[in-house]
This record gives C-alpha cells, structure tokens and sequence, in this order.
C-alpha cells in the first residue's frame, strides 16, 4: 500500500465520528499496511500526526511523530514555550484521551485536512491517552505541551472535529500570511495581538 490521498475539510467523513478498529482486524497483514502507509503519508506531508479520517477512513486510529530536526527549527525560546519535545513514532488503535488538571494553553496550529491555513487553539496542557499499539498490545501515553496538542488534535479528528471548531475565529490566518505577522514573536506578543488572555 503506497502513500494515500489527504482528504480536505469538506469531506464527509471528517465530520463522522470514526468506529473502532476490531481487534481481530489488527493481526492481519491489510493492517500492518494500512498503519505503514499512513505513516509514510504523514512523513511525505510532512506532518506531525495523521488520524484515519484524514485519509478517508472512518476508523479510531492515528499515528503520530514529532522528529529531532522539526524541533531543532525552533529557537531556544521558542521550544521553551511551546515545550515542544521530539516525539518517537506512536500508532494510537481505539484511544481514549483524558485531560490532566484543567490548565490550558493557546497557540496556532494547522491541520494537512485545511490545507494552507493556521488558527489559534486552546487545548488542554496536558492529557493521557489509553488505547491500542500496531499490534494490539495496550499502551499509555502522558504528554504535556506540544505533544499533548498532537495528541488532542489527532484524538479530534476521531471524534467528527476540525481545529476551525475550535479556535478563536478571527486568528484563521493564510499560513505564510501568518508567518509574516506572527513568525518572531512570543507567544504572549501573539496573544496581545489577537486580544486574547490565554
């Protein structure tokens, strides 16, 4: 199975909630390459995460990678604030995500489903998920910062949710366009722009 197709915001199954992956399904040699090609999808994009939707199919699964050299783009200061860690490939079957406390963060994230554009988000600092490896074993993942974003985002997307529900409208922002604007600044500068407290 080659890489597959990114389905854009508009596409119905992005906004159904994705069915659960039967464990029987997940020993067979269909899985293991559906879980390789979403991988080498996500690497080619390149991304940081990818949920199932996104390539057209409607089940609870994603995959998620956050590499050395994505992160080793961020000044000092910047990786201070977004505690943003590099994150070894993980494959999430049938995941269950809780929120950790009730402390939230802000920042613009973007989605390879609303290709081209960013938006600010709050989301939850940080967050635990349960579910299912590649090979049906079970496994725990607790994030903060950075990771627990992907996490929540990819964790949306399982459940019919885009980041444009949920971020603050009038940050919706061209992604060069936002560069330009935001690129250098803090993230306290970005949120005395868009007028913002958290």
């Amino acid at each position: 199975m080659a890489g597959l197709a990114i389905v854009q915001v508009g596409t119905p199954v992005l906004r159904e909630r994705a069915q659960n992956v039967a464990v029987s399904r997940m020993s067979s040699p269909e899985f293991a390459a559906l879980c390789e090609a979403m991988v080498e999808t996500m690497r080619e994009a390149p991304g940081v995460g990818l949920a199932a939707p996104q390539v057209g199919l409607g089940l609870r699964m994603f995959v998620m990678e956050d590499k050395p050299e994505y992160v080793a783009n961020l000044t000092p200061e910047e990786n201070a604030e977004r505690e943003r860690d590099a994150v070894p490939l993980r494959i999430f079957v049938n995941p269950a995500l809780t929120p950790i406390g009730d402390a939230k963060v802000g920042f613009f994230e973007g989605c390879l489903s609303v290709e081209g554009y960013v938006g600010y988000v709050q989301r939850y600092a940080e967050v635990e998920v349960t579910g299912l490896d590649e090979k049906g074993q079970p496994q725990t993942m607790r994030a903060r910062g950075w990771p627990a974003r992907i996490l929540q985002h990819e964790f949306d997307h399982l459940e019919g949710t885009l980041y444009i529900d949920r971020m603050l409208t009038r940050s919706f922002s061209e992604s060069d366009l936002f560069k330009a604007v935001y690129g250098n600044k803090s993230i306290a500068e970005i949120r005395e722009l868009l007028g913002v407290q958290t």
